[in-house]
């Protein structure tokens, strides 16, 4: 069984017991976390899109708040003695999911 859910603007594949990494959601570690824009839902019946999932919901533990790799923005004009650099750390939050429920 699994479900398609969208946070931060983003979709994903979630099945039970995942880990996964999402755009920073403003709870601390240890919290529930129901996320209700369910997209889809593959059961052993079939796959129910639409209204057959408008109640549906996905509920998650936060496992930590964190920072991901360092990215380097490096800008340079040749010749013009042009150069700037920037780092950039973009901010996660991973949750385990615990249950689908339709």
């Amino acid at each position: 069984m699994y479900a398609i859910i969208q946070t931060g603007g983003k979709q994903y594949k979630v099945q039970q017991g995942d880990e996964i990494f999402v755009e920073k959601l403003n709870v601390e570690a240890g919290d529930q976390v129901d996320f209700t824009t369910v997209l889809a839902i593959s059961t052993e019946d079939g796959l129910q899109l639409g209204e057959a999932v408008a109640n549906a919901k996905v509920t998650a533990s936060v496992v930590k708040n964190g920072k991901g790799p360092k990215v380097i923005i490096f800008k340079y004009k040749s010749k013009k003695d042009y150069r700037k650099k920037q780092g950039h750390r973009q901010p996660y939050t991973k949750v385990k999911i615990e249950s689908i429920n339709l």
